[in-house]
């Protein structure tokens, strides 16, 4: 890879050993902690075992492998690194919602970092006009195991976020 280019995704995944992920685009796990918060130390919502301190991963949203909705139990934090702006719908608990964009151009609003709080439905897209990927990372804590992540069910959530039914169709398709 020439580091005077930008490299394209094919090079990014294959330098990252980045795979696909049912959720999160191309992913490759960067870091699990090995010290452990005991189950009985959790909030009642983790409720299958011990969990990592925190855990990180890259991940890669390209067309035809976006970030699909989902909630996780922890808080995450976004952090980009190179390409294209991605656009964020997160869906609060509290029945309100957002729209943030996640990049490098700070004199365009965007920020390279974005935090959503643990069970918080976010789906994202590349902004449009782009050039068709954004690397980004995400640290969570405490760390996510499987049972963490759940799938939405976009008819549910429009339904039960009405103020936001246009932007879940708009993100999801």
């Amino acid at each position: 890879m020439d580091l005077g280019t930008r490299p394209t995704a094919e090079e990014i995944k294959a330098t990252l050993g980045l795979e696909p992920h049912p959720t999160c685009g191309f992913v490759a796990e960067t870091y699990r902690s090995p010290l452990k918060i005991p189950a009985d130390a959790l909030p009642e919502a983790y409720d299958e075992g011990d969990r990592p301190y925190g855990s990180a991963l890259y991940f890669l949203v390209a067309p035809g492998a976006q970030i699909v909705m989902h909630r996780i139990r922890s808080d995450q934090l976004y952090h980009h690194y190179l390409g294209d702006p991605l656009e964020v719908l997160m869906l609060y608990p509290d029945g309100t919602g957002a729209v943030a964009v996640v990049g490098t151009d700070l004199a365009a609003g965007e920020r390279p970092q974005l935090f959503v709080p643990g069970g918080t439905f976010h789906t994202s897209h590349l902004a449009p006009g782009g050039e068709g990927y954004a690397l980004l990372a995400s640290t969570e804590w405490p760390g996510v195991e499987p049972p963490d992540v759940e799938h939405g069910d976009i008819e549910a959530l429009m339904k039960a976020y009405p103020d936001f039914r246009y932007k879940i169709r708009a993100f999801t398709g």
